[in-house]
């Protein structure tokens, strides 16, 4: 591929499988009688909304042609982009009015301006209440690009002022194909890897990479299938809440680290010395931000093994309606056959829906531990506590 090319393709080169999405993001970079000035990019997690999100930033902002603008605005680093992607529990509404403060700026380097929000989703009613004039009036040369799971996770006042682009759920193979490109596991790890992702790349690509991770999804799951009374929903309960607390602290505390060493540089306080009062503020404020990273990181972890369970719950309705031919869980495929044939469809029904109550409940800020042993004694009963 020669230079020329490479450019021409550069902004796209990461964003896999959404040839459709990719098209019309092209076509409305290269012909502003058309643009819409606010997108609303949606998929299912894994699905690479954030990274086409960026692509078609930098084929926004960049001149074509214009290598080193493209890498700038890939890298996060260029004037005329800014970005939200909140490691919070919600996008706050301080946050979201500085996005709409930069909005109104005109670009300074670039064709346009661009405002992405990575998870837009994350907001409260009336954090949105903030972005609805900017989003129905913006400058003429700023651009905003909103990305969430489905559009129903905004109000419909969010919406009415989008334009909504749906991006499509990869199929396993192709997921496998690309995690054993990406990182030379195996053909067959990265097929398990991404049917028990569920087509997530990201996670996907953290399955085959790391033997521990996959080790431990096993053990939960299974831990789950043998739950059969209380004392066993307190114990397993707990068990998942303190391998996601452990997770998130792996994840998290190089990072958190890191950053209060370069802060501590910054005001000239070497390492082992006492803060001064005048700059204790600043330090606090770092460490609350980490306490809320660390609190959005907890609940991620959760929220996986929640999904894994409804994965492995939702093989047991396929198997007791007769099909078997796309299990998520094949590994646990014996088992599984076991459990559909001693309950009912109506108990298998009652314990899918109620790991959704509770994944909205950890969402809405329900103590972990208690929201699992809730879930975990409907597991064992078939009824709702």
């Amino acid at each position: 591929m020669d230079a020329a090319t490479d450019v021409a393709v550069l902004p796209w080169t990461d964003v896999w499988g959404q040839d459709a999405a990719v098209a019309a993001l092209q076509d409305a970079a290269s012909d502003p009688a058309s643009m819409t000035h606010a997108w609303l990019i949606t998929g299912p997690p894994g699905s690479g909304r954030s990274t086409l999100a960026y692509a078609f930033a930098a084929a926004l902002i960049a001149e074509p042609g214009d290598e080193n603008a493209m890498r700038q605005v890939l890298a996060g680093t260029h004037p005329d982009l800014a970005a939200l992607r909140t490691e919070g529990v919600i996008i706050s509404i301080k946050e979201a009015r500085a996005l709409v403060e930069r909005s109104y700026f005109a670009p300074s380097l670039g064709r346009y301006r661009v405002i992405v929000m990575e998870d837009a989703d994350r907001m409260a009613e009336r954090t949105s209440n903030v972005l609805l004039k900017a989003l129905e009036e913006p400058p003429e040369r700023t651009v905003w690009v909103l990305c969430a799971p489905s559009d129903a996770d905004l109000l419909p006042t969010i919406r009415s002022r989008v334009r909504t682009l749906r991006l499509r759920d990869p199929d396993i193979d192709d997921v496998a194909r690309l995690i054993a490109a990406r990182t030379g596991a195996d053909l067959a790890t990265a097929e398990q890897s991404a049917r028990h992702a569920q087509r997530h790349i990201g996670m996907a690509q953290r399955l085959a990479t790391d033997a521990a991770a996959r080790a431990r999804r096993d053990e939960t799951l299974r831990a789950v299938l043998g739950v059969r009374g209380v004392g066993d929903a307190v114990e397993v309960a707990g068990r998942i809440v303190q391998v996601a607390t452990d997770d998130a602290k792996s994840l998290t505390a190089e990072r958190d680290e890191t950053e209060r060493s370069s802060l501590l540089r910054t005001l000239g306080i070497a390492e082992g010395s006492p803060v001064p009062p005048a700059v204790r503020s600043q330090l606090s404020a770092l460490e609350d931000d980490q306490k809320r990273r660390a609190t959005r990181s907890l609940r991620d972890g959760i929220d996986r093994v929640l999904t894994d369970l409804e994965s492995m719950f939702r093989d047991v309705l396929m198997l007791q309606f007769g099909r078997d031919g796309d299990l998520i869980n094949r590994e646990l495929e014996s088992d599984l056959r076991s459990l559909a044939a001693a309950w009912t469809i109506e108990r298998t029904l009652t314990v899918v829906d109620r790991i959704g109550e509770t994944r909205t409940n950890v969402e809405l800020n329900a103590a972990p531990t208690l929201a699992l042993e809730s879930m975990l004694v409907t597991v064992a009963s078939g009824r709702t506590p």
